[in-house]
């Protein structure tokens, strides 16, 4: 057996902590997360208990893995007016990260309230958390470091530098011109939202460049890129302009860390530009994901690896296509799959069914098939196909509200109104195509009108 003598332990020790500095120099972990949506009300039912079990197992995952910065790309909040208990989990939360030693940065998403998110954020600021609830005019320097910024490890030393850009609000970055089409628009808005990442991402520059440290470049965003895959609770948030931003117009940044779309996935093939999800299912059909988070190593400045941090399933809820005579033969196999792993929780379910009429007729005998399963019924609605071949028969539509999309509706009151009533001539080309662009724009605008309406309701 060896002894070491006292000085020699003591040097042991100092070699070991000044390699640990060293290595930690170089070295950052974060956890990239988004679209939370507390205070969310799913078909009447409060998702509180699976929030507070998320954040809880948050919490767990950044001492476990010992994160550097957690960064909350959007939606934080269902709601431009969440409830009181959705609030008090988000301060909780942001109180429980100090004893954590974490940095947090939180960026307002579409459905957050920028004066609610940003009342807070110099208090929250003595709390190791930058909130940014909007972009602002870059030219003005206080305005610009408060966008960019040098992320600090737990010695105080920069580690990275972060374009910390939330959701972009049209009215933030351009003005609108009379007479200007859906097309300019369009233009107009990419043009501003890649010139403002390009300013962002100039000033980060300087700052790696000024730090003589080699520093990877984090930017963030909350918005549609092109050729992403979305879902049903997912939100257009540029009326009839922008529909998406191709993955060759963001910033040459080492990491980008988006939110808004609810299904984890890389954007345009790349390995550093990601969307992580929303962290529970938001509609039925995000049920069969594995909803995660993403957490990226940095190595000497650039990124080295990204890893799915799977999130537990802390309510299941599933989509079940079946028809009338089956009905409780797949329920049945459903739960012998889903309560293996949910402690015998009541499923939520969404039944869709192929063979059926009116929808009133069958609820009663519905609920009697599937009352001694562990299930819980919060959607009933017919197949697509059955509820237009019933319209073909009867010569008008009688689906509910609950089987129908907001688009469905309103593109059917939509298609009610005479928008050319004239054979197009080459001189009319140009009113039509401003006339289905003022459709479209109708119909999102309405769209998200009412679901406004519907959120205040439900706080």
């Amino acid at each position: 057996m060896v002894y070491f003598s006292y000085t020699e332990r003591i040097n042991q020790v100092e070699l070991s902590t000044s390699c640990f500095l060293i290595i930690s120099l170089f070295f950052m972990r974060i956890i990239h997360t988004s679209d939370w949506h507390l205070g969310q009300y799913f078909y009447g039912k409060s998702r509180v208990n699976e929030h507070q079990q998320f954040l809880n197992w948050l919490l767990a995952q950044v001492k476990d893995h010992d994160i550097d910065v957690i960064i909350v790309a959007g939606d934080i909040f269902d709601t431009a007016t969440p409830p009181s208990y959705a609030r008090q989990m988000y301060f909780n939360f942001i109180s429980a990260m100090q004893t954590l030693d974490c940095q947090l940065i939180v960026l307002a998403g579409n459905h957050d309230s920028v004066s609610m998110l940003a009342e807070s954020k110099e208090l929250l600021g003595a709390l190791n958390t930058r909130v940014i609830a909007s972009v602002t005019d870059t030219s003005i320097e206080s305005n610009l470091t408060e966008q960019v910024f040098a992320i600090k490890n737990k010695q105080g030393k920069p580690q990275a530098v972060i374009c910390a850009v939330p959701f972009i609000r049209p009215r933030d970055v351009i003005k609108s011109k009379a007479g200007e089409s859906a097309t300019d628009k369009s233009k107009s808005l990419q043009q501003a939202i890649v010139s403002h990442y390009e300013k962002l991402f100039e000033q980060a520059g300087k700052l790696v460049k000024e730090s003589k440290v080699e520093m990877p470049i984090i930017a963030t965003g909350h918005l549609t890129a092109l050729g992403v895959t979305t879902s049903d609770s997912v939100r257009d948030i540029y009326i009839g302009t922008l529909e998406a931003l191709p993955s060759n117009a963001f910033p040459l940044a080492d990491y980008i860390a988006l939110g808004h779309i609810h299904r984890s996935q890389k954007v345009g093939k790349t390995e550093h530009i990601r969307y992580c999800g929303s962290p529970i299912a938001l509609s039925f059909d995000e049920a069969k994901q594995n909803k995660r988070v993403l957490m990226a190593d940095f190595e000497r400045g650039k990124l080295a690896t990204v890893t799915d941090l799977i999130v537990p399933c802390f309510q299941p809820l599933a989509m079940v296509k079946t028809t009338m005579e089956n009905l409780s033969q797949d329920v049945e196999e459903l739960v012998s799959v889903l309560n293996k792993n949910s402690d015998e929780m009541n499923i939520w379910l969404d039944i869709e069914l192929s063979n059926t009429g009116l929808l009133n007729d069958i609820q009663p005998k519905i609920m009697a098939l599937v009352k001694s399963f562990p299930v819980e019924v919060l959607l009933v609605r017919r197949e697509k196909q059955v509820r237009k071949r019933l319209m073909m028969e009867n010569h008008q539509d009688q689906s509910t509200l609950n089987e129908l999309t907001l688009d469905e509706v309103f593109a059917s009151r939509l298609n009610q109104e005479t928008w050319l009533d004239h054979e197009e001539s080459d001189d009319d080309k140009q009113v039509s195509s401003d006339s289905l662009a003022r459709k479209t724009q109708l119909q999102t605008l309405f769209k998200q009108t009412v679901e406004q309406v519907l959120a205040a309701g439900k706080s």
